[in-house]
């Protein structure tokens, strides 16, 4: 008898390289882009979420749920440095179930689309905000009618594919168009991220559970170093205050991170975001992300949001040097960015500072910024590798200067793919070191803050697992096919 609902299955690839994986035991968030995906298929079908990200036996997991579900559609996620590994997986699974339908959407799809033109385990590309589409895709394919084709969603195998992948992507939908999470599909409990507590707070555990939100998508400002604006087409899409809050309200989940570029660029909008949560009575606590000229722009704001519960808040200070920042389009200074430390300090809001590294660093260089680091302390800190973004012009700019002979493999913003003035092995030396540093530097010190034993123990091994990826990351270099990162040993 044949069914009237289709099974898909939405996959989310494991990482490659070791250093990103490592990462995940301090920071392993659910992966809310296929909750999204789900959301929008509808309920008449049968859907899960493989988080591959979670095995330890990827392709084996993988085999195993494809035979036993024998999905009708497999739709996949990808960074770009997980894309080599969705082609593993769509081969594997193609040659499992000969008929099944293989999507690939995400970040790379949508900034490097060419990468899958003319691949035979790929049937089909989502360009651009995934949940939106793809109810128009499942039900052509529910009638067995010929798959749409326009520039979200693209045929790999049509005649028109170098057409439709041509320049930007689709615009951003409203988000009254996008559907919500299927949290249902998850379990909560995978998913974590190190919290820091406050002053002399006795806590539970410092690996809470954390669910993920999004305000809003996009970002007006265009640092030289981020694919944000060429993603979301230089749109700053942003969720009502009313809807963010009563999707806060029904998370079963204390902890929550949100996954937005700038949840603060709107401050009236955030503003009122607070009050809501304030005037209801929702006690969680959060992460996000600002910039330091917004932080300076409106510190009544964070110092409202402390009440709501704001405990940590990423900022990308990337540098202290004017000229380096000028040179990434930050639209900041360094003035700015201490200001910005200072008023989170007064607030009581935990800082975490990013930083990033430049290939061209000596060892001066990393002298400088750990100095920076101790200056700006107690603060969580944390260094990437400067990388052009794939889809950008600094990307087109530099690619005769890559070391590295598939570029998209080693872009995880650790990995340097533009060659170094220091020996390979030397830099990363210096860089974990860098890193180890700024442990001394941590909050929990700082706040003597008091959590369980087993909870130290655990990041004490976290913390040296991902310490001797770092110090070992010129070795991945070696262990793939690739010329170019030879000659530059």
């Amino acid at each position: 008898m044949r069914r009237e609902y289709m099974k898909y299955l939405l996959v989310k690839p494991h990482l490659p390289l070791k250093v990103t994986r490592a990462l995940h035991a301090l920071l392993h968030l659910e992966p809310l882009e296929l909750e999204i995906v789900a959301g929008g298929i509808g309920k008449e079908h049968e859907t899960k979420i493989l988080d591959l990200s979670l095995s330890s036996k990827p392709e084996k997991q993988f085999l195993c749920e494809i035979r036993n579900f024998a999905p009708d559609v497999i739709g996949f996620t990808a960074y770009s440095n997980q894309a080599n590994n969705v082609l593993k997986l769509a081969k594997l699974a193609k040659k499992e179930l000969s008929n099944v339908v293989t999507i690939v959407g995400g970040i790379h799809a949508t900034i490097a689309p060419d990468f899958f033109g003319g691949c035979d385990e790929i049937d089909v590309l989502i360009r651009g905000e995934g949940g939106s589409v793809i109810a128009k895709l499942a039900d052509a394919l529910k009638k067995k009618e010929p798959m749409p084709e326009d520039r979200s969603i693209i045929p790999v195998k049509s005649a028109r594919f170098a057409q439709l992948i041509d320049g930007l992507p689709p615009q951003l939908p409203d988000y009254k168009d996008v559907p919500s999470p299927r949290r249902d599909l998850v379990d909560a409990a995978n998913y974590h991220c190190v919290w820091t507590g406050e002053p002399g707070e006795r806590v539970e555990t410092i690996f809470p559970k954390v669910a993920t939100v999004r305000t809003s998508t996009g970002c007006p400002h265009r640092c030289s170093f981020c694919v944000v604006h060429f993603l979301a087409n230089g749109k700053y899409m942003q969720r009502t205050p009313e809807d963010v809050v009563e999707e806060l309200a029904n998370l079963e989940q204390d902890y929550v991170y949100f996954v937005d570029d700038e949840m603060f660029i709107n401050a009236k909008r955030t503003e009122k975001i607070a009050n809501l949560l304030l005037k209801r009575g929702i006690k969680k606590h959060y992460i996000s992300w600002a910039r330091s000229d917004t932080i300076c722009e409106h510190p009544e704001l964070f110092k409202l949001w402390k009440k709501a519960g704001l405990s940590t808040l990423y900022v990308g200070l990337e540098s202290f040097d004017d000229k380096v920042l000028k040179e990434y389009n930050k639209g900041i200074d360094p003035d700015v960015n201490m200001k910005a430390v200072e008023i989170l300090k007064e607030c009581g809001i935990c800082l975490h500072a990013a930083f990033m590294v430049r290939p061209d660093f000596e060892k001066d260089d990393f002298l400088k910024l750990r100095k920076m680091v101790e200056s700006i302390g107690p603060a969580e800190v944390t260094f990437t590798v400067f990388s052009p973004p794939p889809g950008t012009p600094i990307w087109n700019e530099t690619k005769n200067q890559f070391i590295v002979d598939d570029p998209y493999y080693f872009y995880d913003c650790m990995h340097t793919i533009l060659p170094l003035k220091l020996p390979i092995n030397k830099f990363y030396r210096y860089f974990s070191l860098l890193s180890l540093f700024s442990l001394r530097n941590n909050p929990w010190r700082a706040r003597k803050v008091k959590f369980p034993f087993k909870d130290g123990f655990r990041l004490l091994t976290a913390g040296m697992r991902y310490g001797y990826a770092l110090r070992n990351i010129y070795k991945d270099y070696k262990k793939v096919k690739n010329k170019k990162s030879r000659k530059n040993d």
